[in-house]
């Protein structure tokens, strides 16, 4: 069983700024991940050619199973709005994040994390860059219960905030809705944390250690997966870690290869 997960910066590349169904396609079919959890990603969004990225991924893989779960309507760093309830944007341009399975899924679960209601500073390496105020935006979590070869599995996907204290928050609110769910249980996703400190507040397993950013010549882990170890269920024992070169992004991938 290969479990990933994949900031894909909306497809694009930092070479040349462009985003390219073939590159995407390319990059996730690289992964051959049996479950794909994916952030910053775009549906129906003018600055991505109006591709169902989620889709598209779900093709490259040949898994039945998938679903986009949008946190805003518009666009981040312009105008969007947050979503309060299981609202995917009804074909409007959306941004958030996806779930792919090659196993069949028994259920869909979507939950809404709030964002902080004032800017927050940031620091933005490069010319013009510096320390920022920058607003935050909502973010969302997706799970799926699925039938695996192992039996019954909730994998879930997220990405949370990039402000300090409020994405320890956002973890905490994500472990107490997986935890309704059937074990055993996998956070996917783009934490925006180092792995220590996801330990240390979800109470979880760090699966994978390997640094995803920035992709050039990855020095930290903000991209994780995530095992709970109670309420039941095991999983198969970790047997590879890697986190590939990619076409597209500014994060690489995580892969966690189980026996």
């Amino acid at each position: 069983m290969r479990l990933a997960t994949f900031n894909l910066l909306h497809g694009r590349s930092p070479h040349d700024g462009l985003v390219d169904e073939a590159r995407l396609t390319a990059a996730v079919t690289a992964l051959d991940a049996d479950i794909l959890a994916m952030q910053e990603v775009d549906r129906d969004q003018t600055r991505s050619g109006r591709l169902d990225q989620t889709a598209i991924a779900a093709r490259a893989l040949g898994a039945p199973a998938h679903r986009f779960a949008a946190a805003m309507v518009g666009t981040p760093g312009e105008r969007f709005r947050p979503l309060t309830h299981d609202d995917d944007g009804h074909g409007e341009p959306c941004y958030g994040v996806g779930l792919v399975s090659r196993y069949p899924v028994r259920s869909w679960h979507v939950t809404r994390l709030p964002c902080t209601p004032v800017r927050s500073p940031v620091w933005v390496a490069g010319p013009g860059g510096g320390l920022i105020l920058l607003r935050d935006e909502p973010r969302v979590v997706i799970a799926a219960v699925l039938d695996t070869p192992h039996g019954p599995l909730t994998a879930a996907a997220t990405h949370l905030s990039f402000v300090p204290g409020w994405n320890l928050r956002q973890l905490r609110q994500v472990v107490r809705a997986l935890r309704t769910l059937p074990p055993p249980r996998i956070l996917l996703g783009d934490l925006n944390m180092p792995g220590g400190l996801a330990r240390l507040v979800s109470g979880w397993q760090v699966l994978g250690r390997r640094p995803t950013y920035p992709a050039e010549a990855p020095r930290v882990q903000l991209d994780h997966v995530l095992a709970d170890p109670r309420g039941g269920g095991s999983l198969p024992p970790v047997v590879a870690v890697d986190a590939p070169p990619a076409t597209i992004s500014d994060h690489r991938p995580l892969v966690v290869e189980l026996a």
